[in-house]
């Protein structure tokens, strides 16, 4: 008798896990498909504009395509207009400001 609860438990406890992992790949899965739904931009490009004006050009650029990568969106002009990309006015740097130029 205590080998059958003993198997029973086992067996609850791996369809738990099977069930739990398949949920964790499905939710996976949505997030990639969204993604590459979206038309990537010219993260370069976009970034080399945004910073045209900068007294320092590699940090901007360096920063600019990290979130532009992260985002697929770069807010147009040289500085501000934050607004019209609200993913790349939401990233901040370990210290609380704002990561993106």
């Amino acid at each position: 008798m205590a080998i059958f609860r003993a198997t029973l438990l086992m067996l609850l406890i791996l369809v738990c896990l099977t069930t739990y992992e398949i949920h964790v790949h499905a939710s996976e899965g949505a997030e990639a498909e969204g993604r590459e739904g979206a038309v990537k931009i010219d993260c370069s490009g976009r970034c080399k504009g945004r910073c045209s004006k900068s007294s320092r050009p590699n940090l901007c650029l360096r920063a600019c395509n990290s979130c532009c990568f992260r985002c697929n969106c770069v807010p147009p002009g040289t500085h501000g207009n934050h607004h019209l990309c609200p993913c790349y006015a939401s990233i901040t740097t370990r210290g609380g400001r704002l990561k993106c130029p």
